[in-house]
């Protein structure tokens, strides 16, 4: 992604700054993502070469993947790549499709500002009763809390491209 390319709403600063927090968590997870297939391969050799897997792998995996997905989301969600059902809508002026995508858009946004506030109240929760994983003892709060943080970029992220598409952008 080029975080130099014009912004989705015409280069405004707040938008500049979105696009860029974007970006950065795009790319967080794409490094996580190659992470956590060098730690699958060498986890996967070790046990089947020397009978010796990096301990705790499935954990890591577990964690790493949340934290992945959902820096790959807001992305996802300004280029407009999630997957989308237009059977019935396709035929209808571009207009009304963006109204009914802005629609939607809102909705999801409320809905992952409504995950974020969950999860950002499950951190602490999870961190008040010392939650951690079974073999490596990681506490799990803070990467509860990152998630929170990662949901609530993609609830501003939807929160924007409503409005783009509101007002009959892309």
């Amino acid at each position: 992604m080029d975080v130099d390319a014009p912004s989705p709403a015409g280069g405004a600063a707040p938008h500049r700054l979105l696009d860029r927090a974007m970006a950065l968590s795009a790319y967080a997870g794409g490094a996580l993502a190659i992470g956590l297939a060098t730690l699958v391969v060498v986890s996967v050799l070790g046990r089947w070469l020397l009978y010796l897997p990096v301990r705790g792998d499935f954990e890591l995996v577990r964690v790493a993947t949340a934290l992945a997905v959902f820096a790959y989301l807001p992305y996802t969600q300004a280029r407009r790549a999630n997957i989308m059902v237009d059977t019935f809508t396709q035929r209808l002026p571009r207009r009304v499709n963006d109204a009914i995508d802005g629609f939607w858009d809102l909705v999801f946004a409320g809905a992952m500002a409504l995950c974020a506030y969950g999860l950002y109240l499950g951190a602490f929760d999870a961190r008040d009763n010392y939650e951690t994983t079974a073999e490596l003892q990681l506490q799990m709060w803070p990467f509860i809390l990152v998630c929170a943080g990662l949901c609530a970029l993609l609830a501003v992220t939807a929160s924007v491209t409503a409005i783009l598409k509101a007002r009959g952008g892309n």
